[in-house]
């Protein structure tokens, strides 16, 4: 009989519907020797029938088994499972989750090529819920690269933070010589086996594949077991869990890993259940510290040192249960950034409350709790979210809400003789159409540390939602106080919400699906409505939506949708933006203060515009920052920072009230400037192309093309050089007058300049975290591959392809160098498993700059970057494969890079090999070439162009 390579244990309890996908995917691995064995938990639906019928279809593949009655958790059936499996090696699916197509064989290789016990490769969580298709994968710095352990002690991390059972593939025989079995009746099992089999494997291998696909509902109607905080049964076992591990850590005397793991069980395992204590009542919260103080006691205090300032304040106030400071700490750390308590001040000190700070018998408190290096007391008032409770919620059964809160004044930084004056606004979270409606707050008033107010909101007569598509409103108070204006979130707090009445609306489509507004505490415990049904017409109508929307109803609910969406288009249309934003957004007032910065038209966070931003929050600018970005949802921006998508009507908006834009290519071209707006242009990179009305192109376009596009570069009024040549070159071709221009040199090229000075001063390279982030390996040297991207004769953008073989570079010279690649914002790269650790994608950091000054030796082709690296006086080559084509192009280069090119210039990838591996002979060959090619070309680039253009524009030393 033939023994399967690896059995697949597919536990299942009353999900007869998804378990055929789950089996599916173990079906069609691409390694064919994989068994399914499927144990049922005693479902009470059609489960076992469906496990039974994939086993009739698929005779010796697949094996349906069943509990005699149900074990309550997944333990059980997993056991079962290890004790039927017939494979060499077992794997664990859940019935609603999927294998990675290649996860069998992926593994399979591994462990048979080093004899491991145990390979683990990455998990990613599906968010099915998720209108934008999220998925995020778990914790993939573990699995940068494929690496092999002979103990669990090389890389605690592993055992601290995957301790999922289900990435990852066992040889059987280990688990049965071990006597490996998942803990039964209780949750959270995977813990104890993972940290069991980490401990108990004699070598563990870790490979930088995708295997396994958690799917993930976070607004499942039944939530599962570890989403079910607010049951105090589930702490309970989590407590009892982390005890057994400790215990065996301890048994095995690894007390490193153990101090790792309480860090974090500080940072993670605590926070998860501290979130929810806002919500929860005075039983919980005392059986809660009862069960956590208990276990706190034996945690490592060195642990503290390795978590946030709020995380060490929640457990520090825990331990006192110190309920009025620990429930607003619990409601910053859900809600980053937010500031929930007014803070106290002692001999220059500040600190996160003022109880425990003058007990001399508490030496920890001042500790603990002071947040002076926060810069709370520093930072603008105008930037700080300061927190807003509510403490009271009243309505009239109707339409009215009357609601009452109080905002923290940390320090007392809103004097008592500041005027207050404040609104009341419900917002769409789904912007379509009229986006808000505000009230009035009748009541707002100094009350010692806060902010006290009471606004009543006649919803329904006034809110009109669209209906169907804006279906989510949150609430937020408009506070003025003095000059300064602030927006905070009302958080719900201890407010009971159970007994709310659902107010009545009136949506402007219709009222057959939705007629009420829900009050509904998110995620973060704030305040929202959500628009549902209560009127039995409405009611009728959302059973047919939830049902299989046919039937005449169904189809008038569909033909009414259809026709909001067709609104909708019409509404968001570029013409009709282009058109709104000239006649009805310029025409209102600028707002002093309000900066719009962009980059690479909203794809990043990065370049001259985030360092002139990061400048301006350093030197204590009041301004309000808005970020624009491209795509689905934003990505690595300030989280202090307002963002709006590009072309959305809120960053129409801001673009036509702000006083400054700052982008480095062009903000949409249709819209023109308003006359109070200063517009800075930073620009991305000196020229070797050419560029502007200096192109074939440009001229051959007829005289309307070539006014429109005049039209939009006369909208800079200033713009960043940083040499004669982009006097000669850029300005010129973009017709701009000397007066505009500003010789500073580029901001994002002040860390570089900063960098090269303190390695000269010092004499050593110091690459700093984002080495140890990307896993590069200490005795290796980096170089960084960055080209420019290649445009057909239409100009239109082609794929990027790589022009050698990566896989023959990490065979030939993987040993001394690892190969950073990072291509054009415009592409994209795939990179082979094979190259894992001696070849990084790092195409996903937004700033190339930190990449930069990281790399020991840059690799190009026509990239501006060149230009950048040459303030670091480093090594460059130039893969220029395609010159002849590229400089021999329509569109034309400005000088002949061969002639002044600081480094090798190599036209194959054999040359270019063999150039890496003299990397040192060039290094000191082309010294001379690259001060001459800096002094051309950055003659400007001082390391002070961010402080220039933040104290020419928005200091008052500099206005």
């Amino acid at each position: 009989m033939h023994v399967p390579d690896v059995s697949v244990v597919v536990i299942v309890y009353n999900d007869a519907e998804r378990l055929p996908t789950a089996v599916r995917s173990v079906l069609d691995q691409t390694l064919h020797g994989v068994e399914v064995v499927i144990v049922d938990d005693c479902s009470q639906d059609r489960s076992f029938a469906v496990a039974q019928e994939l086993e009739a279809a698929h005779p010796g593949r697949v094996r349906a088994l069943r509990l005699p009655e149900n074990s309550g958790g997944c333990g059980a059936p997993r056991n079962h499972g290890i004790q039927q499996a017939t494979g060499t090696y077992v794997m664990f699916l859940d019935s609603d989750d999927v294998l990675e197509r290649n996860a069998c064989r992926n593994m399979l290789d591994a462990a048979e090529r080093t004899g491991s016990d145990l390979v683990s490769g990455m998990c990613v969580r599906v968010h099915l819920d998720n209108r934008w298709g999220k998925t995020t994968e778990w914790y993939p710095w573990i699995y940068s690269r494929t690496r092999t352990l002979e103990s669990i002690t090389e890389d605690p991390d592993l055992l601290v933070y995957d301790t999922l059972s289900t990435n990852k593939c066992y040889r059987r025989a280990f688990l049965l010589e071990q006597g490996l079995e998942f803990p039964v009746g209780i949750h959270y099992e995977d813990l104890l086996f993972s940290a069991q089999a980490y401990v108990a494997a004699r070598r563990i291998t870790l490979i930088p594949n995708h295997v396994y696909y958690w799917n993930v509902v976070e607004k499942a109607a039944t939530k599962s077991i570890s989403n079910r905080r607010h049951e105090i049964a589930n702490f309970v076992h989590r407590m009892e869990i982390h005890r057994r591990v400790d215990e065996l850590l301890a048994a095995k005397g690894f007390t490193e890993i153990k101090t790792a793991k309480d860090a974090k069980f500080l940072k993670h395992d605590l926070v998860l259940h501290l979130r929810d204590l806002p919500l929860l009542g005075d039983t919980y919260r005392q059986e809660f510290a009862r069960l956590a103080n208990g276990y706190l006691a034996g945690i490592d205090p060195a642990a503290y040192d390795n978590v946030t300032h709020l995380q060490a304040i929640c457990a520090y106030l825990l331990g006192k249960e110190d309920w009025d400071n620990l429930l607003p700490a619990a409601d910053a750390m859900t809600n980053k950034g937010r500031l929930t308590s007014p803070l106290a001040e002692r001999d220059g000190r500040v600190y996160w409350c003022a109880a425990h700070i003058d007990d001399p018998a508490d030496a920890e408190a001042r500790r603990i709790l002071d947040v002076t290096e926060q810069g709370f007391h520093t930072t603008p008032l105008s930037s700080l979210v300061l927190g807003n409770r509510l403490t009271s919620y009243e309505d009239d059964g109707r339409g009215s809400v009357t609601l009452a809160g109080s905002v923290v004044n940390p320090l007392g930084r809103i004097a008592p003789e500041a005027e207050l004056k404040a609104s009341l606004e419900f917002r769409a979270r789904r912007q379509v159409g009229v986006r808000s409606f505000s009230f009035p707050v009748e009541s707002v008033r100094h009350a010692g540390d806060t902010i006290e107010w009471r606004a009543t909101a006649d919803i329904g007569s006034t809110v009109r939602p669209l209906g169907i598509i804006d279906a989510v409103w949150d609430v937020r108070l408009k506070l003025t106080a003095g000059g300064t204006r602030l927006t905070t979130r009302v958080s719900v707090g201890g407010v009971d919400l159970e007994s709310a009445a659902r107010l009545r609306v009136r949506p402007r489509l219709t009222r057959l699906v939705s007629d009420r507004f829900e009050p509904e505490v998110t995620k973060k415990g704030n305040l929202s409505y959500v628009l549902t049904a209560q009127g039995p017409a409405a009611v009728r109508t959302q059973a047919l939506i939830s049902g299989a929307m046919h039937g005449r109803t169904a189809g008038v609910v569909k033909k009414t949708l259809r026709r909001a969406l067709r609104a909708r288009r019409n509404l968001g249309s570029g013409e009709q933006k282009v058109k709104v934003y000239h006649e009805v957004f310029s025409k209102l007032p600028i707002k002093k203060g309000t900066v719009v910065f962009e980059s690479h038209m909203g794809k990043q966070y990065s370049d001259s515009p985030k360092a002139i931003y990061e400048e301006m929050v350093r030197q204590g600018v009041a301004f309000e920052a808005v970020w624009s970005y491209a795509g689905a949802k934003p990505t690595g921006f300030p989280k202090e920072a307002t963002l709006v998508k590009r072309w959305s009507w809120p960053y129409l908006r801001a673009l036509a009230q702000a006083e400054f834009w700052i982008d480095n290519q062009g903000f949409p071209l249709a819209l023109t400037k308003r006359p109070g707006t200063t517009y800075i242009q930073t620009w991305h990179g000196s020229a070797l192309k050419r560029m502007g009305f200096h192109e074939p192109r440009t001229k051959a376009q007829g005289r309307a093309a070539q006014d429109r596009f005049q039209a939009a570069v006369n909208r800079f009024d200033h713009f960043l050089v940083r040499s004669e040549h982009d006097v000669r070159t850029l300005a010129k071709g973009f017709r701009l007058r000397d007066e505009v221009l500003l010789r500073t040199g580029y901001p994002r090229n002040d860390a570089l300049v900063e960098a090269h000075r303190a390695e000269t001063q010092s004499g050593e390279r110091v690459r700093g975290p984002l080495a140890a982030e990307l896993g590069i390996d200490p005795g290796r040297k980096v170089l960084l591959y960055a080209p420019t991207f290649r445009a057909n004769a239409d100009g239109a953008v082609e794929g990027f392809e790589f022009p050698f073989d990566v896989e023959e570079f990490a065979d030939r010279l993987g040993d001394r160098f690892t190969l950073l690649v990072r291509t054009h914002y415009l592409n994209s790269v795939s990179l082979p498993p094979s190259v894992a650790g001696r070849v990084i994608d790092v195409s996903g950091h937004h700033d190339i700059t930190p990449l930069l000054a990281l790399a020991d030796g840059l690799i190009t082709d026509y990239s501006s970057v060149m230009f950048d690296y040459a303030v670091l006086d480093r090594p460059m080559l130039f893969f220029a494969y395609d010159y002849d084509s590229y400089a021999g192009d329509i569109r034309g280069t400005y000088f002949d890079l061969k002639e002044k090119a600081p480094g090798p210039v190599v036209a194959t990838a054999d040359e270019l090999f063999q150039a890496i591996a003299a990397f040192d002979e060039a290094d000191a060959k082309y010294a001379e070439a690259r001060q001459r090619f800096l002094t051309e070309f950055g003659e400007y680039d001082r390391g002070d162009a961010a402080r220039q253009i933040v104290e020419k524009f928005f200091t008052r030393s500099g206005k």
